[in-house]
């Protein structure tokens, strides 16, 4: 029985197409191709639209690593410039020490010969009271 009830309904189908005109049903047609193109046409857009969009975001990214890395390269030359400066403060005061070295050794090699006249005029002082007058 349910193949009875189908047979039916495929028949009313059958006629609705046969009673329609063969321009009609090309018409129908080509509205329909139009409509499916014109979704194609939308969709192709907003693809392109959202392309661009990542484009444009990736053009971004790209920029603000090239900002990023000029950055990172300005901080290197001056961590490069800050390393000689403070090398060359460090080699001043190990002059500076050597220099205070020297200055120190200096002095003490002038407080001995000092010292040394001091003994002789001691020596000096003791021999004359020594002698008889």
């Amino acid at each position: 029985m349910p193949a009875k009830s189908i047979a039916p309904e495929r028949k009313r189908q059958q006629s609705k197409a046969a009673r329609r005109s063969p321009a009609t049903t090309h018409v129908e047609l080509a509205e329909s191709a139009r409509n499916e193109a014109e979704q194609f046409r939308q969709l192709a857009e907003e693809a392109r639209e959202v392309r661009d969009h990542h484009r444009e975001a990736l053009e971004t990214i790209r920029q603000e690593r090239e900002q990023l890395r000029e950055t990172a390269e300005v901080a290197r030359a001056a961590s490069e410039t800050a390393r000689v400066a403070a090398e060359t403060a460090r080699q001043a005061a190990v002059d500076a020490v050597r220099a205070t070295t020297e200055a120190l050794a200096a002095t003490l090699e002038q407080m001995e010969i000092v010292e040394e006249m001091r003994r002789t005029l001691r020596e000096i002082k003791d021999a004359i009271k020594l002698e008889p007058n």
